[in-house]
């Protein structure tokens, strides 16, 4: 058993995938090549979006809006403590001052009330706060609604961080479309996935696209020879466009069959103690992930060790949050700063999902969870 099977997924496209990179080889545009700007193109009327600028990788996505949005040393950026090292590592990459704020208990995203709390605390201390970068956790988006309108109140830019969100949705309107811009990721085991590495940046304003644009191209002007900023080198390689452009062709089917999967756990573990996942009213999940919550680091960690005992992988996200990660030090956080997150990370663990896991295996999940919970400490 696999926690995310790649495998099945390419035997079911793997003639159109091997078709599309074959057409890339033959024509040998392997730098942006025509199958980047449909990509582009294509991801825009997926998501609604009016510009769509693809690049390298995620955290390059991360990286190039703040720097698109002007951020500056001396900035204070607010993310979430309980997500993925990337999102709090570009904030001092652009020279940006990070602060934490709690996440909610039912959605592991930014709790919009503490986020507030948080922006008066450090107004109070002269922080000169400038943006929010909002995750959108395990699939399910956040809760944008209050999100923006604390941006509006302190007029803050607001980024999404739709690394594991593409196609997921807030009363049908699609994740990517939340933020001044949004980013998302196309590494192979998230939603939407290439062989590699990928990401991509969403905006509706122009300006901002064409900022993107150019900052991920050398800071690029009229040509590639001239130069309006520092920027950096961060493209999509057109194979990889030529794989996402098949794979999207699927997207939606893979979608409903990650909600039946969602279903299935949900209805062999709905008569055990623990915490399973909510969607909050008009929420849609692409479920990038399925986390339960323990009683317990010792239970979590008992079920874990059952689930490997029978060949079962499972992931824990996050073991330790950001705040106390030793690179974060000096930012002088401590044990109980973030008492939601830490409790989470204790107790969080996530099972195999992908669009094709059997309902056979997911019963064998589940019968070893309740035999693990009967024996757990």
């Amino acid at each position: 058993m696999e926690f995310i099977d790649l495998s099945k997924q390419y035997a079911r496209i793997k003639d159109n995938v091997n078709a599309s990179i074959q057409r890339v080889l033959d024509h040998g545009h392997y730098i942006l090549g025509p199958e980047v700007e449909q990509l582009e193109e294509a991801l825009a009327n997926y998501t609604g979006s009016n510009h769509v600028i693809s690049c390298a990788n995620g955290t390059d996505a991360l990286q190039l809006s703040l720097m698109a949005m002007g951020v500056k040393p001396g900035d204070v950026i607010i993310t979430t403590p309980f997500t993925f090292f990337a999102t709090a590592e570009v904030i001092p990459l652009v020279g940006a001052d990070i602060a934490f704020s709690d996440i909610n208990p039912q959605t592991f995203n930014l709790c919009p009330d503490t986020l507030r709390s948080e922006i008066l605390k450090l107004k109070t201390q002269g922080r000169n706060i400038v943006g929010i970068i909002a995750v959108n956790l395990f699939g399910l988006p956040a809760d944008f609604a209050k999100i923006k309108e604390i941006c509006s109140e302190f007029n803050l830019f607001l980024i999404e961080d739709a690394a594991q969100s593409f196609g997921a949705s807030i009363s049908h309107h699609k994740s990517c479309t939340f933020g001044d811009i949004a980013t998302t990721s196309f590494f192979p085991a998230k939603p939407l996935g290439c062989y590699g590495d990928g990401g991509a940046m969403f905006t509706n304003d122009a300006n901002i696209a064409k900022k993107l644009r150019s900052l991920s191209a050398h800071g690029k002007g009229l040509n590639k020879y001239d130069n309006i900023a520092i920027g950096l080198n961060s493209r999509l390689d057109t194979l990889q466009a030529a794989v996402l452009l098949e794979k999207l062709k699927i997207f939606d089917e893979e979608i409903k069959l990650r909600q039946k999967v969602a279903e299935n756990y949900a209805a062999l573990l709905a008569e055990t103690a623990l915490k399973l996942p909510i969607l909050p009213p008009s929420y849609n999940s692409i479920w990038a992930q399925y986390a339960i919550i323990a009683a317990s680091t010792q239970q979590r960690d008992y079920i874990r060790s059952q689930l490997k005992y029978e060949g079962i992988p499972s992931a824990i996200y996050y073991e330790k949050p950001l705040h106390l990660q030793p690179i974060f030090r000096t930012l002088d956080y401590s044990n109980g700063a973030f008492p939601i997150a830490e409790d989470v990370s204790h107790r969080i663990l996530c099972l195999p999902m992908h669009p094709y896991l059997p309902l056979e295996d997911q019963k064998a999940i589940s019968d070893v969870i309740h035999t693990a919970l009967q024996g757990s400490p």
